[in-house]
């Protein structure tokens, strides 16, 4: 895994979510791109992903430290243990002679964390367009304290463990000397306060998990895989910054007989070799209902007619996609003797195709 990928944006879900979010999301996710039924191109590695980020965060301690040191790829202990280990010595070694001191970074504000949901739609929905609504489960600003974390109209302190800084200064001495390392504030999270009247409602976290309905208008043209966003519908995020997004996956039902080709409808029209022999009119369906199509006599399998602006109507621009209809002459298999006998004598007059 990229070591830009944050556990929590493969899962979809937000750093403060409940532990039985994490499962819910690993379900949803794992059965979508689980190789068995995921043949995509790179849903595989996305399975793995998840897989990864599921490891870390299901387990309460190994989340702990996830959160407290951030992401790291996975890689050898031994590895691992000897670049720490470097590092330290170095970071040391570095602070004595040259009078460093080491710092840790403050927290910083972020914006809310993406949702992810799946809709499945039918065929002729995806080409016509249509609106659904679907039901969410997302965090959101504290409807009680509007997410400042502590009752309306109480104030908070200043943190008396770091003086208001969000940072602690811890003096520590080796061998070489005298060195001084710069810390998070553990009581008070780097925010330099500290609530003295934590909201009842939200227990000070400031935010608190919603179900939502949202409607969702799907735009006529779209494609099976394709994606939309509706912004600001995702995870609230720090009460400075706007919330995350609710990106929405398309998958297509595909249809009894109809297939989709860029902005055009393909169907396969199947007629009996006296229909092609002599020519008829038959009923094509579209999506617009039925209509009559004059076969002309002599038509051979593979020949194509082309139904104007019966395809998909274009997403962008003003091109109307049109229904291709090829032909497919059938031989009957299952024949009666008086079929049989007319056959023959039909037979007999045609001369052999060279």
């Amino acid at each position: 895994m990229s070591t830009k990928q944050n556990y929590y944006d493969v899962l979809g879900i937000s750093p403060d979510s409940p532990q039985e979010y994490i499962k819910r999301a690993f379900r949803r996710l794992a059965f979508k791109y689980h190789p068995d039924h995921n043949t995509d191109d790179g849903a595989a590695d996305k399975f793995k992903e998840i897989s990864e980020a599921y490891e870390i965060l299901s387990d309460p301690d190994k989340r702990a430290r996830y959160d407290h040191l951030g992401h790291r790829p996975h890689r050898p202990k031994q590895d691992f243990e000897g670049v720490r280990d470097f590092i330290s010595d170095w970071g040391h070694a570095f602070e004595t002679f040259f009078g460093s001191t080491i710092r840790s970074r403050k927290r910083t504000s972020i914006r809310g964390t993406n949702l992810y949901q799946t809709i499945n739609i039918s065929f002729q929905d995806a080409i016509r367009g249509c609106e659904r609504e679907i039901e969410i489960v997302r965090t959101e600003h504290c409807c009680f304290c509007h997410g400042i974390g502590h009752e309306p109209g109480t104030n908070s302190s200043t943190c008396p463990n770091c003086n208001g800084t969000g940072q602690v200064k811890q003096a520590q001495q080796n061998t070489f000397g005298r060195y001084t390392n710069i810390a998070t504030c553990e009581r008070c999270g780097s925010e330099g306060t500290i609530m003295l009247n934590p909201c009842p409602q939200c227990h000070g976290m400031g935010r608190e998990a919603h179900h939502r309905k949202i409607k969702v208008s799907i735009p006529a043209g779209i494609e099976d895989s394709s994606s939309l966003r509706l912004r600001g519908e995702g995870e609230a995020g720090d009460i400075r910054n706007p919330p995350g997004d609710l990106l929405i996956s398309i998958e297509v039902t595909p249809h009894e007989f109809f297939q989709r080709d860029g902005y055009n409808i393909l169907y396969a029209l199947s007629i009996n070799f006296a229909q092609a022999a002599l020519g008829d009119t038959v009923e094509v369906p579209t999506l617009d209902g039925n209509i009559s199509l004059p076969i002309p006599p002599g038509t051979q399998t593979g020949h194509i007619f082309c139904l104007e602006g019966k395809g998909v109507p274009p997403l962008r621009g003003t091109r109307q996609g049109h229904q291709i209809v090829e032909v497919r002459v059938v031989t009957p298999q299952n024949l009666t003797q008086t079929q049989r006998k007319l056959l023959d004598e039909l037979a007999n007059t045609l001369d052999t195709p060279r």
